[in-house]
């Protein structure tokens, strides 16, 4: 396997651009055509990278290829897992593999072998796990994450720990597993994987390791450091399906954890894999290890200096091209900067400016002023379309914002806040303190205050709230509305991942 392992910045503002970058014909019109269209979906550009939200990857021909060949024959699912994870030990120099309903399913699985060993008395019980001899997975600080929900499904209590005397102290009778997330956390912190692995090991407690964004190496390299499982995603850079993971490290535990998991019934028969995805992520695996990793990486430095090319006449923006060498989303990507102050516009507006027109691009935001274009899930006919676009748009300059029109009413005090869900609704509070036209305050939700910040134009309202849980769920909530003619407030609630609701209130 070759996997390009430099790291350098370049800019390109005083650099040349890559020789002989070859020239990209836009994509036919035709190819707009396609089965989301058809149903009213308008297809996206993917210019920010693996996200779930953005569909992940597209799939290679061999796993297509191969999901579809699955799809027209039958076969016993324990003897088709059988056979892929003898294959995937084969593949990747583990003991054994387990394809999963995505790396979050994966994550479940081991934690439930952890817990319940394959036993199906305990296995039907979970996740009420009263009565269990283990019921207990220490997961380092630096590691706590949105994703180690996935571990919580199996029922079990979760201990933290910061430093490796603390670790010492954590594990007893009960662990049933150490966590970690893989990234710069794991790897810089006293408490890194090297640490956690040596500990557990002289316990006897299992570790597994979330590399769901991360390349696929052989020999893998966490299990090269001591861990006992190690997970990763299907449609991310390996480029299987989406809907597909990978579980690897020690035979007796990935065999218990297919146990633990659908077709079988019980707590995990929600996480189901199907042979397609057991077939179509088998072959992605298997194209993993014939793939030229370094063409691929030089293909998407042409691609990028092809878009970088016409920016370079935009004098107010600073290009930059990153190469990163970390094993997470390892992509070049074109840094595009500017100064808000002197554009009328931030990365989050130039954001949803891209998403929200002709072609529609999705791009990362890169602080208040600044996007990247990440190359890891274009292809070579959305090279044009970006080039073509990006120079408008970031060459446009907004006219200066008019001053805030006064308040139109005086909203300082408390409201009480209906909001209205999709299927229920909620009473919230609102304690505002108004400052002229910035909006300050406190949101009370169902369980936790936060911070309010935002504006009063006139009757017009526009202000936001946020916060964070320890295992790394955030709730980001913006509120926008009207003063109404009789002193009370409406509007509509955006809650991001979570969509979208509508909200009232009258003052108390």
């Amino acid at each position: 396997m070759s996997i390009m392992k430099t790291s350098r910045r370049r800019l390109l503002q005083t650099a040349p651009g890559l020789a002989a970058v070859p020239a990209v014909q836009a994509a036919p019109a035709a190819a707009a055509s396609n089965v989301y269209s058809a149903i009213g979906v308008k297809p996206i550009i993917n210019a920010r990278g693996t996200f779930t939200i953005l569909s992940g990857s597209t799939m290679l021909k061999e796993a297509r290829e191969a999901a579809s060949q699955a799809a027209q024959h039958y076969v016993h699912i324990d003897e088709l897992m059988d056979a892929a994870g003898a294959r995937l030990a084969a593949l990747t120099g583990a003991e054994w593999g387990l394809v999963s309903c995505g790396c979050a399913a994966a994550i479940t699985h081991a934690a439930a072998a952890c817990v319940a060993g394959g036993n199906p008395d305990l296995h039907v019980r979970l996740p009420d796990l009263r009565g269990f001899q283990k019921d207990e997975v220490i997961i380092p600080g630096h590691s706590r994450n949105v994703y180690d929900a996935a571990v919580r499904a199996v029922g079990v209590r979760i201990v933290e720990a910061s430093t490796p005397a603390e670790l010492e102290l954590a594990i007893g009778p009960r662990t049933a597993m150490i966590y970690i997330l893989a990234g710069p956390g794991a790897d810089r912190s006293p408490l890194n994987t090297e640490t956690i692995c040596g500990i557990a090991k002289k316990h006897n407690v299992p570790v597994l390791v979330d590399a769901a964004a991360e390349i696929l190496t052989v020999p893998n390299v966490h299990l090269a450091k001591g861990a006992t499982m190690v997970t990763y995603s299907g449609g991310k850079c390996i480029r299987g399906p989406q809907t597909a993971g990978l579980l690897l490290g020690r035979k007796d535990l990935i065999q218990a954890a297919w146990v633990h998991s659908a077709p079988h019934h019980g707590f995990s028969r929600g996480l189901k894999i199907g042979k397609e995805e057991t077939m179509a992520m088998l072959a992605a695996v298997e194209m993993w290890s014939k793939r030229d990793h370094k063409a691929e990486w030089q293909r998407w430095l042409s691609w990028l200096a092809t878009i970088e090319k016409p920016l370079r006449e935009l004098k107010h923006l600073k290009l930059t091209i990153h190469e990163p060498d970390e094993l997470s989303n390892r992509t070049p990507a074109l840094q595009i900067r500017w100064n808000p102050a002197e554009t009328g516009w931030t990365g989050a507006e130039m954001e949803r400016i891209l998403f929200s027109g002709e072609p529609r691009i999705a791009t990362a935001i890169a602080g208040p002023g600044g996007i990247n274009i990440v190359a890891y899930m274009l292809h070579e006919h959305d090279i044009a379309p970006i080039a073509n676009r990006l120079p408008a748009a970031l060459a446009k300059q907004s006219s200066q914002p008019q001053a805030p029109s006064a308040p139109s009413a005086n909203v300082a005090g408390r409201w009480k806040v209906r909001v209205e869900f999709t299927a229920g609704s909620s009473t919230h509070f609102f304690d505002f303190s108004p400052d002229g036209s910035n909006l300050r305050g406190t949101h009370q939700g169902d369980f936790v205050s936060r911070g309010i910040s935002g504006k009063i134009n006139g009757a017009s309202l526009d202000f936001s709230s946020s916060y964070s849980e320890r295992s790394g769920d955030s709730l980001q909530y913006r509120f926008t509305g009207a003063i109404q003619s009789d002193g009370s407030l409406r509007g509509e609630l955006n809650m991001g991942e979570y969509r979208a609701a509508k909200w009232s209130a009258v003052k108390v």
